[in-house]
């Protein structure tokens, strides 16, 4: 079949096989690691260029910063655009912007290429909705975890393979090999994913936009699971910004690790992550207000585990190991509420959840860099159990509150 034949074809006549979702899975987590895999090497990348530990860490916060960019003016062209041509474009770009950061002679055009792919990094956030818009409505939500486990392992496994590069050829070689792996990405989307058509149908791009606010405020459920993912989105960066420092060394820790050593605490995550196909079927089957609960409660637990992973090491394997099964589990549980709301405006409901979600990211991430540098890692952990705390209250609120019925139907209708 030509690449002709396939634009043709409607969107309710494609199969999202199981080769299909891997690769939307796998593209997911190579265009959100390259966000990452700078964030274990933070202590190797301040010694080279003479800098703070606070404005290493606004490296992370600038990714962030790129990447809510990309949310709110390139997702929502997945509305517009063939998404099966959109997505290698922005991973050909990520490729460019990974090389300028890879050759950087300084902090300011480091910070440069790290924004740039920030923004290309969105490409991870139209390839969510776009599996969600053709999985068959009973296996939407164990798609749409199945893409997000993706996602997140991309997160995870940037850290695992920045260090043991780094170890090898020093941080500048991990963003190399982070583009090599961007051109295999790009050509095996455009000749595996399936072909779609434009789901825009009269509205211009600034309309569009504009629209996004006017779902905010027609619904509310949209507004609570903003609020939760601001919260979960900066415990997550709180603890994967700080813990470069911690394993570092820096500030008195008692751990001394080399930069493959701290990559491979990427590692504990994984099997976390692994969960979220689970906590999708559960989401299913019209669980998600309990599941919703339980990995609120997950998350504050495992900060008591966090802190005492500060003195040791096996403490710290186990909490993020929890920790990041709380983290995603929550997280997916917020993308299936939403997607419930609107099946023909999911592309701009991720815009308004994720630039929500990653601000809590550029949150979390510049309050890690301060307050390590100011009380080190107990100090880290106790903003976040607030945190943690804060959105458990807000949760019980939300739920509490009788809730009108602005969703239709489950997270089970295709949608852009």
């Amino acid at each position: 079949m030509t690449r002709r034949s396939r634009d043709a074809r409607p969107e309710v006549e494609t199969a999202l096989s199981r080769t299909t979702v891997l690769v939307f899975a796998t593209t997911a987590g190579s265009s959100a690691a390259g966000n990452y895999y700078l964030q274990p090497l933070l202590h190797e990348v301040a010694g080279e260029l003479s800098i703070s530990t606070a404005t290493a860490a606004l490296l992370v916060s600038a990714a962030q910063i790129g990447y809510l960019c990309g949310l709110a003016f390139l997702v929502p062209l997945g509305y517009f655009l063939r998404r099966h041509r959109m997505v290698p474009a922005l991973l050909v770009a990520s490729v460019a912007a990974l090389l300028v950061s890879a050759f950087a002679p300084n902090l300011p055009v480091l910070f440069a290429g790290v924004v740039s792919t920030g923004v290309t990094a969105s490409a991870a956030q139209v390839v969510v909705p776009w599996a969600s818009a053709l999985a068959h409505p009973e296996r939407r939500g164990q798609v749409v975890g199945t893409v997000m486990s993706g996602l997140l392992l991309g997160i995870l496994l940037s850290r695992v393979l920045s260090g043991a590069v780094a170890q090898v050829g020093g941080w500048r070689s991990v963003l190399l090999v982070a583009a090599g792996l961007q051109v295999v990405m790009a050509i095996s989307v455009y000749l595996l994913a399936p072909a779609t058509p434009r789901a825009a149908s009269g509205e211009s791009y600034p309309q569009v936009l504009a629209s996004i606010p006017a779902l905010i405020r027609r619904h509310p459920v949209l507004r609570q699971r903003m609020a939760l993912g601001f919260l979960v989105m900066a415990g997550f960066s709180m603890v994967w910004t700080a813990i470069a420092f911690l394993l570092a060394g820096s500030r008195g820790s008692s751990y001394h690790y080399s930069e493959f050593t701290i990559g491979l605490f990427g590692l504990a995550g994984v099997l976390g992550a692994l969960g979220a196909p689970v906590v999708g079927r559960m989401a299913d089957r019209g669980r998600l207000r309990q599941v919703t609960t339980l990995t609120w409660l997950v998350l504050l637990a495992s900060w008591a585990l966090v802190a005492w992973g500060g003195h040791s090491v096996v403490a710290l394997i186990a909490a993020l190991l929890v920790f990041d099964f709380g983290i995603q589990g929550s997280h997916l549980t917020n993308q299936s509420a939403i997607y419930a709301l609107d099946p023909a405006a999911r592309s701009r409901l991720t815009t308004a959840y994720m630039v929500t979600y990653f601000l809590g990211g550029v949150a979390g991430s510049v309050t890690a860099g301060v307050a390590y540098q100011a009380g080190g890692w107990a100090l880290v952990c106790g903003i976040g159990a607030a945190s943690a705390m804060a959105g458990l209250l807000l949760w019980a609120v939300f739920a509490l509150r009788p809730q009108r019925a602005d969703v239709t139907q489950p997270a089970m209708v295709a949608g852009s």
